[in-house]
């Protein structure tokens, strides 16, 4: 008999080559694959031949079926199928409504394994040569999404204006020109803003502003989604800026 079993993925930030080698090995084993937008179809080519393999759609725009939808669909194919696996963009922890899929699974009494996935949130500002955070510049990092479930702004983000901390917005293109606001209503008119659409691919787009001018340098770029927002001074530390910033940090710090 066929193990009934659902597996929760994460397919990394975008790269293909961005993925555990337990995540392949739980693709090439599946005997079900639904897979959302932001999971490489690449990936889909680890499947074994056999394997069902549908699209579900689910990020910001792009909703193939409803979550309730998704639930329904995992647990018919994990009775009916065996091993499902759920491929989801980035990390199924971070923003990934993985919470909702498990309580439907372990309601109708199956088997639940997650494999944690690299977040954009970490991996698409490291491919940018961005850290997160940096001795000397700050000491913690903030990941918050753009709206609530009501689609409102997240009130983290007044929170996280007002701290020294790295911001990093996800799902909030959308929100961009409000949330800038915010942050420049605390002061951060001048802190420096990268946002990054498509982030470890070929289709890669990124533009570098400041808090007072980033709306529209995106707007001129044409960024959309998929993209992060990443507030703060370590987005000086990208290669186009460094040597710029560290003249102006000359007798305050050593990079």
């Amino acid at each position: 008999m066929k193990k009934n079993l659902i597996s929760l993925v994460g397919a990394g930030p975008g790269d293909p080559e961005l993925i555990t080698l337990k995540a392949i090995k739980a693709i090439q084993n599946a005997d079900v694959i639904l897979y959302d937008a932001l999971a490489n179809d690449i990936l889909l080519e680890y499947a074994s031949p056999g394997a069902i393999k549908q699209f579900v759609g689910k990020r910001f725009g792009c909703h193939a079926l409803s979550q309730n939808e998704i639930n329904n669909l995992i647990i018919e194919y994990a009775i009916s199928h065996g091993r499902v696996v759920r491929l989801k963009g980035g990390d199924p922890f971070v923003f990934g409504r993985a919470m909702e899929e498990i309580n439907a699974a372990r309601e109708a009494g199956i088997e639940v394994e997650v494999i944690p996935g690299i977040s954009s949130a970490l991996a698409v500002p490291a491919s940018q040569m961005i850290p997160l955070t940096c001795r000397g510049i700050n000491e913690s990092f903030w990941v918050t999404t753009g709206t609530t479930q009501s689609g409102e702004i997240s009130a983290d983000i007044k929170l996280a204006a007002q701290s020294s901390a790295t911001v990093i917005i996800l799902m909030a293109m959308s929100k961009l020109e409000t949330i800038m606001e915010i942050f420049a209503e605390f002061g951060k008119s001048e802190t420096p803003v990268a946002i990054i659409q498509d982030g470890t691919t070929a289709k890669e787009k990124m533009v570098i502003g400041k808090v007072k001018d980033i709306y529209y340098r995106a707007q001129y770029a044409e960024i959309s989604n998929p993209a992060i927002i990443m507030v703060g001074e370590v987005v000086n530390l990208h290669p186009t800026l460094i040597k710029e910033y560290a003249k102006s940090q000359v007798g305050k710090m050593v990079l």
